[in-house]
């Protein structure tokens, strides 16, 4: 999976932004990024304050471009692009202000072409890293909403699952009249055709299951309606997807449940594509394949956005900033 990315990134070169260069895991993934030679970092921070660490910590980021908002020549230019983004919602003055920090700075490189993808989180929270790129970046045509993709790998078996890290739970959105402008059905949809779209970049043939606690019409409440609506919805969006629904995470994985459970299903026991119903499951759901199952996770991949921005774990290590760069940059 990742020789593949290497090489895609070897023939197109790109830059990523680190939004925390004095973090000494940030730093220990940008080395080792250097001296492979096929990703380049730019390193977010006080240009002392990220030489000293590295050096004390014994990483070798001599050559790399370490940018500090606080002195930065560009800053008037960035903040007139700013607040011509943010259209009256913020003054000239709020915008410097956001500027100064490194997530909302590192996001604006981005947007204005300085960079091509940005990784954050080891310090910041998602939020503080999903809101500079919702504002600044904001979703690609065609998107109502930013959601998440896990993508778990043990040897040779893949699997994608989604939304595990943004969205709490899914509600129609409505008007000032009361009417449904986007229904709850339609942006799980949306969730499960922009997962199988990142499942196809990690070597992934999405099987999609859109997971409930029933199966084909057995159970009634909860999210049930909500799963099985959304699973025509998104047949409308992507009539070659395959992608059934809703069912239980059994009839998704075995065979001969799936086809006793939703028979005549052409994904009913050979699914590796997951969509949940909500955050609780999928978050839960991962992290049980992770430690129970033995999977390396791989994420939060975000999706909907209009440029690679993603979100690191602030438990995460080295090796796991190192994969996301990879894989975050890859996806330009």
């Amino acid at each position: 999976m990742f020789d593949a990315m290497i090489e895609t990134l070897k023939a197109n070169p790109r830059k990523i932004v680190f939004t925390e260069g004095h973090d000494a895991r940030i730093l220990e993934a940008a080395a080792r990024l250097k001296k492979d030679g096929f990703l380049t970092p730019i390193l977010i921070g006080s240009v002392d304050v990220v030489k000293a660490k590295a050096a004390e910590c014994g990483f070798d980021i001599e050559g790399l471009e370490i940018l500090d908002p606080l002195t930065y020549e560009g800053m008037d230019a960035m903040v007139d692009k700013m607040v011509e983004l943010r259209k009256g919602k913020m003054s000239a003055e709020e915008c410097r202000a956001a500027l100064q920090k490194g997530n909302y700075f590192g996001t604006m490189l981005v947007k204005m072409g300085y960079a091509d993808s940005l990784l954050g989180g080891a310090t910041y929270s998602t939020a503080d890293t999903v809101r500079p790129a919702l504002q600044i970046v904001k979703t690609k045509k065609g998107a109502h909403l930013v959601s998440s993709c896990m993508i778990l790998v043990r040897g040779d078996e893949k699997l994608a699952m989604g939304d595990c890290a943004i969205n709490l739970s899914y509600e129609d959105t409505v008007d000032k009249d009361g009417n449904v402008v986007l229904s709850a059905a339609q942006k799980l949809a949306e969730v499960a055709v922009e997962t199988a779209r990142t499942a196809k970049v990690f070597g992934i043939d999405p099987k999609v299951a859109m997971l409930s606690f029933s199966t084909n019409g057995s159970g009634k409440g909860g999210t049930v309606k909500l799963s099985h609506d959304a699973t025509a919805v998104a047949k409308e969006m992507a009539p070659d997807l395959m992608i059934d629904g809703e069912m239980q995470f059994d009839a998704a994985v075995a065979p001969e449940v799936g086809q006793l459970k939703f028979p005549g299903s052409p994904v009913a026991g050979h699914a590796n594509t997951f969509v949940f119903p909500c955050i609780e499951a999928g978050n839960i759901g991962y992290k049980i394949a992770q430690r129970l199952g033995g999977y390396a996770a791989y994420g939060p991949i975000l999706q909907g956005l209009a440029a690679p921005i993603n979100d690191l774990s602030r438990g995460c290590n080295a090796d796991e900033v190192y994969a996301m760069a990879i894989i975050t940059a890859a996806l330009v």
